[in-house]
């Protein structure tokens, strides 16, 4: 597949998520799946991916991705961007706080023969933290 057909696969995959639309997301996400995201543990297979989004989508059933870059080589697609959601279930052994959170995000997903058969994830959970009030980290100024 083309660099752009990978980079829409992974951009479908992430409305799917924001959309709370499983169905879409299994045709778009391998079987046989090997992500870690936040919380930087692996999950192997797609129910284990999808319980995973399904907790993440009731926490923040609002949440939103928005992307800034995406870029793609070979059958990597990069996007670096923000997750916007209002907390309004447990996440973490957080409980729901009602807060709306905005923290950055950037993801690799590998793509083979249409479908996204890797998935790596990284988010800044200090913002998260701070945003539900659970740390009190002061703000750093460039100077």
């Amino acid at each position: 597949m083309s660099l752009e057909q990978n980079k829409i696969i992974v951009l479908q995959a992430y409305e799917a998520f924001d959309r709370g639309d499983i169905e879409t997301g299994k045709a778009l996400i391998s079987p046989d799946i090997i992500s870690c995201v936040m919380g930087s543990y692996e999950l192997k297979g797609n129910d284990a991916f999808f319980e995973y989004a399904l907790r993440m989508r009731d926490a923040f059933p609002d949440g939103r991705h928005t992307f800034k870059d995406i870029i793609a080589e070979g059958d990597q697609v990069v996007t670096r961007g923000i997750f916007r959601g209002t907390h309004l279930a447990e996440i973490m052994s957080i409980p729901p706080t009602g807060k709306q959170v905005a923290f950055s995000v950037v993801h690799i997903d590998r793509v083979i023969n249409g479908k996204v058969v890797e998935h790596w994830g990284q988010a800044d959970i200090m913002a998260l933290m701070q945003q539900l009030g659970l740390v009190n980290f002061p703000a750093l100024h460039a100077t």
